[in-house]
């Protein structure tokens, strides 16, 4: 049996992220591409639409703290929602806040350029989880096997 390209593992929460994320900024569209003549005219951003589930894409930057690596420590998670999801925490820095996903999913795609490319996935969820959803405590042996 072959996994086919594009394939969104359903991931938990907790396994993927074991010390949590920090949402840096606010949730947004994830607009398509708009040329310099678009914008010109006056022609309206058109958000993205995921092509599986038809639902409409909003993008907001995120922060691991259990990524080594501080260059692979911030990305982007992409939610796919009818409407904007709302986080359910409130902020312990200015623009900062601790988060927890709802319906995550991780797609693995090939990260890098030249011979300098890694293993990196794609995350993207559903919405936010109720503050206080209850985490597990991890034992500190345990790592995450998000990048190779």
């Amino acid at each position: 049996m072959a996994i086919s390209k594009g394939h969104r593992f359903p991931i938990d929460f907790d396994e993927a992220f074991p010390q949590g994320l920090v949402m840096v900024g606010e949730v947004s569209p994830d607009n398509e591409y708009q040329s310099r003549e678009d914008r010109s005219v006056g022609r309206p951003a058109r958000q993205r639409v995921d092509e599986l589930t038809g639902k409409r894409q909003w993008k907001v930057a995120v922060t691991d703290p259990s990524e080594p690596n501080a260059k692979r420590a911030s990305f982007e998670i992409t939610f796919l929602a009818d409407v904007q999801p709302v986080p359910t925490t409130t902020e312990v820095l200015p623009g900062m806040r601790p988060i927890e996903l709802e319906g995550l999913t991780a797609e693995p795609r090939v990260a890098g350029n030249g011979e300098f490319k890694y293993q990196s996935y794609v995350f993207r969820a559903t919405g936010f989880k109720t503050a206080g959803g209850g985490r597990s405590a991890k034992p500190s042996g345990e790592q995450s096997a998000k990048a190779a």
